[in-house]
């Protein structure tokens, strides 16, 4: 029997579960979506399932879990899956230790990848806030405006209004900048949050006030913030930790 079979993503459901609880810290959406988008396999000993990966665009591994009984098949199960599916990258984040062990035991080139932060919950000077401004719900009427001022930076944006998951901040009528809260598919009670700041407005910390805001607005509604950054986006890492973000947890491309 081929120890390795394709299948649906609620085939792998109860293991996903499982994987989700070894992880020590949460991850964004931007890795999210590549998980979500992947293909997924279950791994088989013999008749009994004892974990699954994923593969994105049929050349990076997003995924890979055994299950705690069959850990001592971890090691040659990676490597037999890295020469059958011919991967060719690996999106591995630092707080997934099996993965991350398992990568760093192969001859690939480590690139530096995002940030990902969670809430310090500490209290930052209420000064250092935009004063003024309204921050609420985009509505559909707000979709032209925001995509004048932020181009391609958003994707699916009739979408994101529709699903309630976009804010926009205003002073009178200037759109200074767009909030995002996407609630996460994997992570129960999790949302990624996310900002982009008109370029005329930059600088005045509306988007250290956009993240306060919806920091906020996720705790009414029951959920944790988290979010993320390119690695090298320096000006949008001091923005988050300035809104109180902090991070341990790296994404790491591991590239043949």
């Amino acid at each position: 029997m081929n120890p390795f079979q394709e299948c649906n993503r609620d085939d792998v459901k109860e293991l996903m579960e499982e994987y989700i609880q070894t992880i020590s810290s949460p991850i964004d959406s931007f890795l999210e979506n590549h998980i979500l988008n992947s293909k997924f396999y279950q791994i088989y000993a013999g008749s009994f399932m004892i974990g699954y990966f994923a593969i994105h665009n049929n050349e990076k591994m997003t995924q890979f879990y055994i299950r705690q009984s069959h850990l001592h098949l971890a090691q040659d199960t990676f490597k037999q899956v890295l020469e059958c599916y011919f991967i060719r990258s690996l999106f591995v984040p630092t707080c997934d230790e099996l993965f991350l062990g398992l990568a760093l035991d192969q001859d690939f080139k480590i690139e530096k990848q995002a940030y990902f932060f969670q809430d310090s919950k500490q209290q930052r000077a209420s000064e250092s806030l935009y004063s003024g401004g309204e921050f609420r719900l985009a509505r559909e009427e707000d979709v032209p405006g925001i995509i004048a001022i932020s181009g391609d930076f958003f994707q699916q944006i009739e979408e994101m209004a529709e699903k309630e998951e976009l804010f926009t901040f205003t002073k009178e009528d200037t759109l200074l900048g767009i909030g995002v809260c996407e609630h996460s598919k994997l992570l129960n009670g999790y949302a990624s949050i996310g900002m982009f700041t008109n370029e005329t407005y930059r600088r005045q910390g509306i988007g250290q006030t956009i993240i306060h805001h919806l920091k906020q607005w996720c705790y009414e509604h029951h959920m944790i913030p988290i979010c993320g950054c390119w690695y090298y986006n320096t000006n949008s890492k001091k923005t988050l930790e300035r809104a109180g973000m902090v991070t341990k947890t790296r994404l790491l491309n591991f590239v043949r």
